[in-house]
């Protein structure tokens, strides 16, 4: 369907005050040609959209140009605890290597995207824009499509064997403007390897293509007074591979994070899990749609939300089955919990399933802390604030079980713990 004129013109506004990229290979021209023309066909998202009516875009598509290049070394907190991990920095969405560590671990190759588009990179060629144009089939994805068409810097791994060390990506900004990275990630059969992120970017992409047999595990924190963001990971499944993904999110005006995976090989397995905390204004948007290609296949979402104040919680999950994908074993779990009369979680779970061999389920639920288990504590002398605590860590623990890492884990139970001791009640 074409966009309206309306929408049609926000795209192109959108891609006017982006910088075109430099010099690269033909098929990176063509790959970003293709993305302009899904954007243009698309519009920019409007709150009418199906999958935009719980958030309004326009905090997400208001035309900012790039932020400036800096010299500037931004200080930061490592999020992840105890885990050593090796680090890649990004400042104002340019990477920089006198910031990080070495980078080319046993079983990883590292190279800049704006590197590898001016070569011919085989699995690169392959990748670039080629899982996101493939997450377009059923859902318009116009902010995707607009990073492939301007994005130029991120990194390209391929893994090879097993990674030792997460390794961990981190994002800071100086000054105005909006900052844009793309990742793209191939996992060989029988490799491994851990990711994980930090900090903020406007518009973000990961393609990660994990083949037979291989791992890909994925930790992101989202914390701290930031702009709006909008967050796609695509992913395609082979036989046998394994995928996790997490996420926390603490707070923030804006933020929208999309996964979208696929499955194309048998007996494979896609783990997706998020924990949202907000308060005052804050507005956390996680959106997933899962398509299920193949036999024998299980995917699991698990979402657990704790806002306050004027908090907006949004989770939209999908579960698409196509024919022939049978035994497939596909779970959907979205909670919240509201602690006062302010905030909102709202909710759109899907079922769509074309196999006769399934066992698909999803389920949703909100509501306050359970008061009698907010008397039993109050009436052994626990505090109220500190009951509340201890009762939002059991209820959010189910994903953090997710993780399946205990130090990273820990880590995730720490900044809620933190931030359940400093929140705020009101509307702030």
């Amino acid at each position: 369907m074409m966009a309206s004129d309306a929408k049609r013109k926000a795209a192109e506004a959108l891609l006017h005050v982006l910088p075109l990229p430099g010099r690269e290979a033909g098929w990176a021209r063509e790959a970003r040609a293709a993305a302009r023309t899904r954007l243009l066909e698309a519009g920019a998202p409007f709150r009418r959209d199906e999958y935009w009516k719980y958030t309004d875009p326009a905090g997400l598509t208001a035309p900012l140009a790039v932020v400036d290049p800096t010299d500037a070394r931004p200080d930061f907190e490592n999020p992840f605890g105890e885990v050593h991990s090796r680090l890649a920095r990004f400042v104002n969405g340019r990477y920089r290597a006198d910031l990080s560590d070495d980078l080319d671990p046993v079983g990883l190759s590292v190279a800049t995207l704006s590197e590898t588009l001016s070569h011919d990179l085989g699995f690169a060629r392959d990748l670039f824009g080629r899982l996101e144009a493939a997450g377009q089939e059923k859902v318009a994805r116009p902010l995707a499509a607009l990073n492939t068409a301007c994005a130029t810097e991120g990194l390209v791994l391929h893994v090879t064997g097993a990674v030792a060390e997460p390794l961990h990506l981190r994002y800071d900004q100086v000054g105005t403007g909006a900052s844009l990275l793309h990742h793209l990630i191939r996992v060989e059969s029988g490799a491994s390897i851990m990711v994980l992120e930090s900090g903020n970017v406007t518009n973000q992409v990961l393609e990660v293509d994990i083949a037979d047999g291989a791992s890909f595990q994925h930790v992101r924190i989202q914390q701290g007074k930031r702009a709006g963001s909008a967050n796609h990971i695509f992913v395609r499944l082979g036989a046998e591979a394994r995928f996790k993904t997490f996420t926390l999110t603490i707070d923030g005006e804006m933020t929208r994070n999309e996964v979208v995976l696929a499955f194309t090989g048998d007996d494979a397995s896609g783990h997706i899990a998020g924990a949202v905390l907000g308060q005052g204004d804050s507005h956390i948007d996680n959106t997933v749609f899962v398509t299920h290609g193949s036999e024998g296949c299980e995917s699991r979402q698990v979402f657990k939300n704790v806002l306050t104040g004027k908090a907006h919680g949004i989770f939209q999950g999908k579960i698409f089955v196509r024919q022939g994908a049978q035994k497939t074993d596909g779970y959907q779990i979205s909670q919240a919990v509201l602690l006062g009369e302010g905030p909102q979680f709202s909710v759109k779970p899907e079922l769509e399933i074309y196999a006769d061999d399934v066992k698909c389920s999803h389920g949703s639920t909100t509501g306050r802390l359970d008061e009698t288990a907010m008397f039993y504590l109050r009436s052994r002398g626990v505090p109220e604030r500190q009951a509340e605590a201890m009762l939002v860590a059991a209820f959010a623990d189910a994903a953090f079980e997710e993780i399946g890492d205990e130090g990273l884990a820990d880590a995730m139970r720490a900044h809620a713990a933190r931030w359940m001791a400093e929140r705020s009640d009101g509307d702030g």
